[in-house]
């Protein structure tokens, strides 16, 4: 009979053919081992990697104390889960009841009794699985509680060493967590059990819980109120380290009046509370009844209310409100000292300084250096200007904002020459095998600048030429250096462009990177990168090598996923050993941190460390985001050529670091072992500073009456030179302040009261990695003195009708704008000084130029200078304190008084030698190194004298400083030779150690 079809009509389709369901099995298959294949070659790469760099350790461990926490956790999870289960199914009434909800449940018992078991194991692994997931992420609460140091301090509320809070009462925590949520599943899974079996039932005449039931959900309920007792008693300490908001203070952290004198009682009682009414409920299977547990509980619950939240109303309604600070001063002293010393900033100096309208020669002659290496060369603005005059290629390319750091005496601004991708034709072997890497450091010095506005490099050209002498300039590991390249094997990268467009190759040999010989290795990169191209170009031969995750910082977190690292790595070229040539190095700061340091108030690190080159320098970005306690614990270096990731000891005292080293052996490196020629480079770090800056605006207050009354408030100003709201970036500087001896590099900043705009402090930490290495000083302003600050200063050079004039007629006829660069404020001559160098960018180039320097010196009725050089502004604004006669502010306009000649210094002399030091002693032989020594004096001496003459205050400065360390040189050598000088040989003549005592008139040279 022929098949009908049509309407009314349905085909009967037949089960799939054999070679179909061969097929659909084979494609499972092939799905499955894919995915199996993808999470394979995640964790071959990440082992390779680790192996590669040296740090194989640190994954070891990770991944072994995850799979450890999973195991043993999960495992936990599923035997108590499992057990309680079963044990709900085993004391099942034999009979059901027979009832209509009773027999609407027979159809689900006899659909699952074939699979019981399996029900039993499946749903116990999957709920193990979920709870060993969530405890393997809890490797890093696991190893400090392991390998946790103590602090040595203790807590001022419980006498508890800080280790306490910052390593053990987190993992207690989190036991007690995982055995809440151990019973609260049991619980639910028994219950419904129970109700399935016939247990525990809704509807019928008689006993809702069968015996059994009844005793296996008592015991339950017993055991979590026992847990929660278990939480009181915990919740007593936690009180030393729980956060709220006070006296402006949002992570206010710590015990108040109220919280030790009512809540840690109230936790107290609590305790017993609950232990009692768990003892009720473990009675309760042999009293057969519910009544006196459900008392407990509904007195433990209206205790938990009463006590725990009407009492400590009432204490703080009646007690503490009437007397709030007689009450609150004890704890807020304690919260002062804890967070003053969690942060580093106990030590802290504040001295009042009262800045003077008018200065001298005398005044200005301790400041010497300060004037001197003013830089005007704003390292977040010219960035635009070396990618103009010095990347020489289009496929390199220098960061927005460059970094400052220290050459010999010279503040130096420099960036690194990195590749761009966007400069070339973009193709897979250009991408991975052609361009491959940066080439050179460029540098130039950052108190000069050109007759055309341009720095003055100290070292440029392709390749570089310069101060820093030879040094392997190849950067293939840096900050704008994101995707992978393929190396060596023989393959000829192209290392740089010559003069003639001819391209100069190089075959790498820095050892770095994964070997690519292997085809699973291949296979499991072309899954990583997506790329299938890797598993089977022929461009890739025997001995290549894969290099990725190359910017500095990705490196190091990997390497010390305990580390929160520094936002802003900077550039040293260092010098090689024994006269070899030197290397490029990413240096890095790493930082501890801990959110258990009781009594501290805690921060967010995200918030705290933007300024307004956050989106030019990028966002400190930590796990533990919000922290109470930090320490610049580590030093990291990341070699540009050779990607090698070394990490130094820098804090030996940190508890913190100590338990990680425990935590990870062999990682980090003793103090000692930085290298000489590394260590003048170490500054003190931006985003810490940040961090205490932000504290300090309101901890320099040390008197807790002081602070409850919160009337000397500071804030970070906003920055004046942009158009954001975000707060004005610390500088580094070399600067002395006021109590201190000499200038030093430095790391500043400004604070203005909190709502004004004046200036309220200015404060300065030692950069330096030297004894002062770290030492926060604050001069602080009067009340009332009159002091500018940020805001004030940039509308005052704006309203200024001189400056809008200059400013007006340097833009017309071109096609540029007017660029602010960084605002200094510098506390020189018993007053402050404010310099701010003025950039002219052209449109459509964008490349900025120094044209002018605006200046001001004293208060709101000081003079302005807008000149085309440094020499010119500070001769106005400081005007006749080179005479020695106080400076008496100007109207705009007005020519300062006419200078004096400075007196001519002499030649250092020095006991132990002859006056004039080219003519040795009799019979003392004159070594190579001595004749140096006396050449350079005398050529130091002659550039004082030539400098004094021409009133170049720049070139004075260097010059005096030079013949200082020549003097020194000098009297080392003499003592080598045999002369044993008395003294360290100083030069005479003090007005010409000083840029003040050079005459106020143009100076002929630019700065």
């Amino acid at each position: 009979m022929p098949e009908r079809s049509g309407p009314g009509f349905r085909r009967r389709v037949g089960p799939p053919s054999r070679r179909a369901r061969v097929a659909l099995l084979t494609l499972g298959v092939l799905a499955v081992l894919f995915l199996l294949f993808v999470m394979f070659a995640g964790f071959w790469t990440d082992w390779l990697w680790f192996k590669s760099v040296h740090y194989s350790s640190v994954f070891t461990t990770q991944l072994w104390t995850k799979i450890g926490l999973f195991a043993v956790f999960g495992l936990l999870m599923t035997v108590v889960v499992g057990f309680n289960i079963w044990l709900a199914h085993r004391l099942r009434p034999p009979l059901s009841a027979m009832s209509v909800e009773q027999q609407s449940l027979d159809r689900y018992r006899a659909g699952l009794a074939p699979f019981k078991r399996w029900a039993l194991i499946g749903i116990s692994l999957v709920i193990g699985l979920v709870a060993g997931a969530a405890a393997s992420g809890q490797w890093r609460t696991w190893l400090l509680w392991t390998n946790g140091t103590s602090f040595g301090v203790k807590d001022a509320q419980f006498g508890m060493d800080v280790s306490f809070y910052a390593f053990e009462l987190p993992f207690y925590e989190f036991l007690l967590g995982f055995a809440f949520s151990a019973v609260i599943v049991s619980l639910l899974t028994s219950v419904l059990v129970h109700y399935l079996y016939g247990g525990l039932r809704l509807q019928g005449p008689g006993r809702r819980a069968s015996a059994g039931a009844q005793g296996h959900l008592a015991v339950l309920l017993g055991v979590f109120v026992l847990l929660k007792a278990a939480a009181y008693w915990l919740d007593r300490y936690a009180l030393a380290v729980k956060t709220g908001s006070y006296k402006g203070v949002s992570g206010w952290t710590g015990l108040r009046y109220v919280d030790a004198n009512a809540f840690l009682p109230a936790k107290t009682i609590l305790f017993f509370v609950a232990i009692i009414c768990a003892v009720l409920f473990f009675l309760t299977p042999v009293r057969r009844t519910w009544a006196p547990a459900l008392i407990g509980l509904g007195l433990m619950v209206l205790s938990a209310v009463l006590i725990g939240g009407v009492y400590p109303a009432i204490v703080q309604q009646f007690q503490v409100k009437p007397n709030e600070q007689a009450k609150e001063t004890p704890y807020i002293q304690k919260n002062i000292d804890a967070t003053r010393q969690a942060y580093g900033i106990a030590d802290s100096e504040v001295t009042p300084y009262e800045p003077a309208n008018a200065t001298n020669a005398d005044a200005l002659k301790p400041d010497a250096q300060t004037i001197t290496d003013i830089r005007l060369l704003d390292p977040n603005v010219v960035g635009p200007t070396f990618q103009q005059n010095e990347a020489l290629r289009k496929y390199y390319a220098f960061p927005k904002s460059l970094d400052v750091d220290r050459y010999g005496a010279q503040d130096t601004v420099l960036g690194v020459r990195e590749l761009d991708l966007n400069g070339i034709q973009r193709n897979w072997i250009n991408d991975h095998f052609n361009y491959t890497h940066g080439y050179g450091v460029i540098a130039a010095k950052g108190n000069q600048v050109d007759a055309n506005g341009n720095p003055v490099y100290t070292e440029s050209a392709l390749p570089t030429k310069g101060a820093f002498g030879p040094y392997q300039q190849r950067v293939y590991y840096g900050e704008k250096t994101t995707t992978y390249s393929i190396v060596g094997g023989g393959y000829q990268d192209i290392d740089y462009t010559a003069e003639n467009g001819t391209p100069v190759h190089f075959s790498y040999d820095g050892g770095s990177g994964v070997a690519l010989g292997n085809p699973l290795t291949r296979a499991a990169y072309a899954v990583k990168f997506a790329e299938p191209q890797i598993l089977y170009s022929s461009a890739i031969k025997d001995g290549a090598k894969i290099i990725y995750d190359r910017t500095p910082k990705e490196r190091v977190e990997k390497v010390a996923p305990w580390l929160s690292i520094d936002a802003d790595p900077y550039p040293v070229v260092q010098a090689g050993p024994n006269g070899q040539p030197g290397k490029v190095v990413w240096v890095l700061d790493g930082y501890t941190t801990s959110d258990g340091y009781p009594f501290s108030s805690k921060t967010t690190l995200g918030d705290v460390t933007k300024d307004s080159l956050t989106n030019q320098r990028g966002e400190l970005l930590t796990a533990a985001n919000q922290v109470n306690y930090i320490r610049n614990s580590v030093k990291a270096t990341v070699d540009a050529y050779t990607g090698e990731v070394t990490l130094y000891q820098w804090d030996e005292n940190d508890p913190v670091l100590k338990t990680w080293m425990k935590a990870f052996p062999g990682t980090v490196k003793a103090k000692a072992e930085i290298p000489d020629t590394l260590m003048p480079h170490l500054r003190y770090p931006q985003d810490m500073f940040k961090v205490q800056r932000d504290l300090l605006a309101e901890y320099h207050m040390t008197d807790a009456g002081g602070f409850f009354n919160g009337t000397d408030i500071w804030q970070v100003p906003a920055d004046p030179t942009t158009n954001s709201n975000e707060v004005q970036p610390p500088y580094y500087l070399t600067v002395r302040m006021p109590e201190a001896k000499a200038a030093s590099f430095s790391l500043t900043t400004s604070f203005a009261p909190s709502g004004r705009d004046n200036l309220a402090a200015f404060m300065s930490v030692s950069a330096d990695p030297g004894p002062d290495y770290g030492k926060i000083r604050i001069a602080k302003m009067p009340t009332g003195s009159g002091a500018l600050g940020p805001k004030q200063v940039q509308a005052k050079f704006n309203s200024d009708p001189s400056v809008a004039n200059q400013l007006t007629l340097l833009k017309t006829g071109t096609d540029s704008d007017i660029e602010y660069g960084n605002l200094l404020t510098l506390p020189v001559g018993g007053g402050l000084l404010n310099v701010e160098p003025v950039y002219l960018t052209g449109r459509s180039a964008k490349v900025p130029v120094l044209k002018r320097v605006l200046a001001t010196y004293g208060n709101e009725n000081a003079v302005v200078a807008v000149e085309d050089n440094l020499e010119k502004a500070l001769a106005k604004v400081l005007g006749g304190a080179v005479t020695g006669a106080p400076v008496t502010p100007t109207a705009p306009g007005t020519t300062p008084t006419a200078p004096t000649t400075p007196t001519t210094p002499t030649t250092p002399t020095n006991p132990a030698t002859p006056t004039n030091p080219a003519t040795p002693a009799p019979g003392v032989t004159v070594t190579p190194e001595l004749q140096k020594a006396i050449a350079d004096v005398l050529k130091a001496q002659a550039d004082v004298d030539n400098a004094a003459k021409a009133g170049d205050w720049v070139a004075l400065g260097q010059a005096q400083k030079a013949l200082s360390e020549a003097a020194k040189a000098l009297a080392a050598a003499q003592q080598k030779a045999g002369l044993a000088p008395a003294a360290t040989p100083a030069p005479t003549g003090t007005p010409a150690a000083s840029p003040t005592a050079a005459p106020t008139g143009s100076p002929t040279a630019s700065p």
